[in-house]
């Protein structure tokens, strides 16, 4: 269990996501996590879902927790550094999940010494199931990346990286999750093309992508050999390979993940500047 007591400041669907998780974990106790939102309904549904306890002042989170996750829309989080800046101290650990506000940002707005991680969650993290990627600011410690890994861990998978690295991983894993609901979807269609009732023909993709992509994390064998290994001579798999090859399936998809990479990397620059 963690030493370091937690405080969120957002209490919305991805902040939500992360408490089940480091409670479900045992990363941490309920009367150890407190949140403050704006939206007194979504106080009340979290104290009587987790526990845990909840406020409309974000200086009380501050003033009450070690680790301090920014669970906000982009476009408030200056306002909330703003806020609080001047309670911010040396003693916090802050991290933003917030897509696309660089760590030169968040660090204009905290005083001297203070710590700060940035992560790029995606939202399988509200069953789970995230792929995060993190990276450490220019004070944060060692342990302080063991830790955010710790809570990441707690609802998926995360890996700590550079922070030049992170627009990628927003391009990937962060629009990742609408690319696959789409290569779901189509699979979903065919099968409703080919006769299969709506129902189970999603269920099936759905299960489809899911089991692929376990046997891609939990057998340790290159995707390639995975391929093959559905794959027959002659058989029906290479057809549909071949078919997807001609519709551009691949380079469909690499091109989607270049192009939201690059319009990660525009929204970080418009915060970038605002922090000089």
């Amino acid at each position: 269990m963690l030493k370091e007591k937690i405080g969120f400041i957002g209490g919305g669907k991805m902040g939500e996501a992360l408490i089940k998780g480091v409670l479900r974990a045992k990363l941490s106790s309920a009367d150890k996590i407190i949140v403050s939102d704006v939206d007194k309904k979504r106080c009340q549904i979290l104290e009587e879902d987790t526990g845990i306890k909840t406020t409309q002042e974000n200086k009380k989170v501050t003033s009450s927790s070690d680790v301090m996750i920014l669970a906000v829309k982009p476009n408030v989080m200056g306002s909330i550094l703003e806020e609080l800046k001047s309670d911010i101290t040396p003693k916090h650990l802050v991290v933003s999940i917030a897509a696309g506000i660089p760590l030169d940002f968040i660090e204009s707005f905290l005083n001297e010494g203070c710590r700060a991680v940035r992560v790029m969650p995606n939202t399988p993290c509200l069953v789970g199931e995230t792929a995060a990627g993190y990276a450490l600011g220019k004070n944060a410690t060692r342990h302080d990346g063991e830790l955010v890994g710790q809570i990441l861990n707690a609802v998926g998978k995360s890996f700590l990286l550079e922070e030049k690295y992170l627009d990628a991983v927003t391009g990937l894993s962060g629009s990742g999750p609408a690319f696959i609901y789409m290569v779901i979807d189509a699979l979903a269609d065919g099968g409703v093309k080919m006769g299969l009732p709506r129902e189970v023909s999603t269920k099936l993709a759905a299960q489809t992508a899911f089991g692929a992509a376990k046997m891609v994390l939990e057998s340790g064998m290159h995707i390639g050999e995975l391929k093959d290994f559905v794959t027959s001579p002659g058989g029906t798999t290479i057809e549909g390979l071949h078919a997807l090859e001609k519709g551009g399936l691949r380079n469909a998809l690499i091109n989607a993940v270049e192009v939201a990479t690059k319009k990660s990397k525009r929204l970080g620059k418009v915060f970038s500047k605002r922090s000089k």
